[in-house]
């Protein structure tokens, strides 16, 4: 009974010092999958209550958001094949791709990046630039120069090799890039490298 009693304060302990501060990112994360903010909190609820659950699993002073953002990555994917009754979809890219053919086409003004997190972050036209990128380069992007994940992280937490991170990244840093020149080139900026 106190050994129950000692666990479990120390899960709780792991949960609010380790696991409780990466909600933010969580919900950023899950708005971009999501594309709603009642979904993406659901699904970042849902993610806690998985982690919880699996908290002996954890090691403890280990990366504690790669952990959860893995864990839900696999709660969409697993949510999302359960809502659609489809073929079963092994892959975010699959799902995504799914998802896509499901909506109806975002414009600028609805799609992309949760407002509140980043409008102090970029500006509209770094926003409307990352937003032009389809999911899969986008979510990359966002692990990588926002989140601050290594290619490492990246990979697991979305299960690609790290050489299909690599490649991702540099194609959606160099797409966000030509439409920024373009936008300041429209602004009569000249390029005097």
């Amino acid at each position: 009974m106190v050994a129950q009693a000692t666990q479990s304060m120390n899960y709780d302990r792991i949960l609010e010092e380790e696991l409780l501060p990466q909600a933010e990112a969580l919900l950023t994360f899950a708005y971009h999958l999501t594309y709603n903010q009642q979904d993406a909190e659901d699904l970042v609820q849902e993610t806690y209550m998985k982690a919880y659950k699996a908290i002996d699993k954890y090691i403890e002073g280990t990366n504690a958001k790669a952990w959860l953002f893995k864990i839900l990555k696999n709660t969409f994917i697993n949510e999302y094949r359960r809502k659609s009754r489809g073929p079963a979809m092994k892959e975010l890219d699959e799902v995504i791709a799914f998802q896509n053919r499901e909506n109806t086409p975002y414009t600028s003004a609805h799609a992309g990046l949760a407002e509140e997190t980043y409008e102090s972050m970029m500006g509209d036209e770094v926003t409307h630039a990352i937003n032009k990128l389809s999911v899969n380069f986008r979510v990359v992007l966002l692990l990588s120069d926002v989140e601050e994940f290594s290619y490492e992280e990246i990979s697991k937490i979305l299960d690609i090799p790290i050489g299909t991170v690599r490649s991702r990244l540099n194609r959606a840093r160099n797409s966000v890039k030509a439409e920024l020149r373009l936008y300041a080139q429209s602004m009569g900026f000249k390029d005097n490298r």
